[in-house]
């Protein structure tokens, strides 16, 4: 009995050692740029922009479509130092151009890396667009705006 025991033992030491922690990233990941849209008139307070569309320059898809909204989170190319995006309202287009340092960051085993954007700058064709601002040259979290955008 003693040899079933030892036996039963060591079996079931030996299947809880061979069992694999999971590897489910719930980390933050890549953050997004974040913009706000404000009042012209008023730069205290945002104001929504109707009928806006944004797509990267280089992609055949929007990433909003024809939607209203007073703020917008939008993904920067990690292969590049440079994203360029189409933002219309209505029939007006306007084209933003980010230029950026990437800062890879090693997360965790099962997450890998995420980016960082460093050195933010932006350059508008000002059609839509009246003036912008820059909040946060460094993107390191979604938790408030990067950008202002006069309207």
């Amino acid at each position: 009995m003693k040899r079933y025991s030892a036996l039963i033992l060591f079996l079931s030491s030996l299947l809880l050692n061979s069992c694999e922690k999971d590897d489910i990233c719930v980390l933050p990941t890549t953050p997004k740029l974040i913009i706000r849209f404000y009042d012209n008139s008023d730069p205290e307070n945002t104001k929504e922009v109707e009928n806006l569309t944004v797509s990267v320059e280089a992609a055949d898809s929007a990433i909003y479509d024809g939607v209203t909204t007073d703020s917008i989170a939008i993904p920067l190319d990690v292969n590049s130092t440079q994203t360029i995006y189409n933002l219309s309202r209505g029939d007006v287009q306007d084209q933003l151009q980010i230029d950026y340092e990437i800062e890879e960051i090693f997360v965790s085993r099962s997450c890998g890396f995420k980016a960082n954007f460093n050195n933010l700058s932006i350059s508008s064709t000002n059609n839509w667009i009246q003036s912008f601002e820059i909040i946060s040259t460094s993107i390191t979290s979604e938790n408030s705006a990067h950008v202002q955008i006069r309207h």
